[in-house]
C-alpha cells in the first residue's frame, strides 16, 4: 500500500499534523499535569448546570466531558456553540469558556453572557484575550500549552475539564492511565510503519466516497461526530454523521433514494462499543440489510474497559483514518484557507 511510505504520506504535511497526532498521549500526560496543579475555585453549592461554550476543536472536549457526565455525573452538562448562553443560565451555574488560541469570537461573546449571568467561569485556553479578559475578571485560566492547530489538541480541551470537574466533585475520579497506556499500545499498530494499520485500510475504502459515520449509541454518536469534523477539516471531504437509536426514525428512509441523489459512491462505518444490546445490534443489522448495495458498511470497535479509553481510542482511529484521507486526496490537512477567509469577512463586521 502506498500509505505504508512516510515519505509519501507526509509529502503535503508541513505543519507535521501526523507527528502531533502520533504524539497524543503526551499531550494528555501534559494537560492532566497542568490541570491537577491548576488553582481552581471552590464550590459551595453543587451547580444546578454545568456547560461548556466553544466551537469546532475547542469544544470536542465539551463532548467529551458530556458523555463522561451522562454516565456519571451529578449534574446536566450542556455544550454551547454560540455567540450567546441559553437564557436559563444563571446565578451558580458553572460554566466553561474554552478556546484553544483565547480569541475566538463567539466565544468571547458567551463568556461576556457568563459573566453577566452571575455564573462561575472557568477559562480553557492557551492565552489570547479570553486569558486576558479572565484574569482581570478574578476567573479561573487553566493555561494550555499553544502553538498547533485546535482540532489536534484534544487532551489539551478536554483532560482539564474532566479534572476540574473531578476536583469539584462533579464526576468520579477517572482512570487517565490506564487510557493513555492503551493508546500507547495502539498508536504503533495504527501508524505509517504499521503495514496491517486497520485505519490506513479503512482510509483506502472510504477514499473517493461520501461517507457516512453512524454511532452505535450516544456517546459513539459523539465520536462519529468528531470523525465527522477531523474528515472535513483534515481530508477536506465531506461526511455525515448520527447516532442509533435516532437515525432509524428518519435518516434509514433517505437511503431509500440515495443512490438517485447524484453521489457516486457512498461509505458508512458504524462505530460500537461492542457490548451493545441486543436491540441495538439487531438495529445496525437490520439498518446495513435495507440499505443494501448502495454503500458497503465497515464496523469499527472501540477498545479499552472505560469509557475514556474507549473514546479516546476510537477518536484517535478517526484522526488517523481523516490524515491517511487526506494523503490519498494530495492535500495539506493543515490548509485552513476557507476558514481564515470567512474570519477575514467577519472582522470587516462591526
Amino acid at each position: 500500500m502506498i500509505l505504508d511510505d512516510r515519505a509519501y504520506v507526509t509529502r503535503l504535511d508541513p505543519k507535521n499534523m501526523l507527528g502531533l497526532t502520533e504524539q497524543f498521549p503526551a499531550q494528555c500526560r501534559k494537560a492532566l499535569e497542568i490541570a491537577r496543579q491548576a488553582d481552581l475555585p471552590k464550590l459551595e453549592n453543587r451547580p444546578s448546570l454545568v456547560m461548556l461554550t466553544g466551537l469546532g476543536g475547542s469544544a470536542a472536549g465539551g463532548d467529551f466531558t458530556k458523555a463522561i457526565f451522562e454516565a456519571h455525573g451529578g449534574a446536566p452538562f450542556i455544550v454551547n456553540r454560540d455567540y450567546h448562553l441559553p437564557n436559563f443560565v444563571g446565578l451558580g451555574d458553572l460554566v466553561f469558556a474554552a478556546s484553544y488560541s483565547g480569541n475566538t469570537e463567539e466565544t468571547l461573546s458567551a463568556y461576556a453572557d457568563a459573566k453577566k449571568a452571575g455564573a462561575r467561569i472557568i477559562c480553557v485556553t492557551s492565552g489570547g484575550k479570553l486569558a486576558e479578559i479572565a484574569r482581570q475578571d478574578g476567573n479561573a485560566v487553566i493555561q494550555i500549552p499553544g502553538g498547533q492547530p485546535p482540532r489536534t489538541a484534544l487532551g489539551f480541551m478536554l483532560i482539564p475539564v474532566l479534572v476540574a470537574c473531578e476536583r469539584l466533585k462533579l464526576i468520579p475520579e477517572q482512570d487517565y492511565e490506564a487510557a493513555f497506556a492503551l493508546l500507547d499500545q495502539l498508536i504503533p499498530t495504527w501508524t505509517v510503519e504499521a503495514r496491517s494499520s486497520e485505519p490506513k485500510i479503512l482510509a483506502q475504502a472510504l477514499h473517493g466516497k461520501l461517507a457516512v459515520l453512524y454511532g452505535l449509541g450516544s456517546w459513539q454518536g459523539t465520536v462519529a461526530n468528531r470523525w465527522k469534523g477531523q474528515i472535513n477539516e483534515n481530508a477536506k471531504n465531506m461526511a455525515f454523521a448520527n447516532a442509533f437509536p435516532e437515525l432509524n426514525h428518519n435518516e434509514i428512509l433517505g437511503w431509500g433514494k440515495a443512490r438517485e441523489q447524484g453521489v457516486q459512491c457512498w461509505a458508512a462505518v458504524i462505530l460500537e462499543d461492542g457490548s451493545e444490546t441486543a436491540k441495538m445490534k439487531k438495529r445496525a443489522q437490520v439498518t446495513e440489510q435495507l440499505v443494501g448495495k448502495t454503500a458497503a458498511f465497515h464496523v469499527v470497535g472501540a477498545k479499552g474497559d472505560t469509557l475514556l479509553a474507549k473514546m479516546l481510542s476510537l477518536a484517535l482511529y478517526g484522526d488517523f483514518v481523516s490524515l491517511y484521507l487526506a494523503a490519498l486526496n494530495g492535500i495539506d490537512p493543515e490548509n485552513i484557507d476557507a476558514i481564515n477567509t470567512l474570519k477575514s469577512e467577519l472582522a470587516k463586521v462591526s
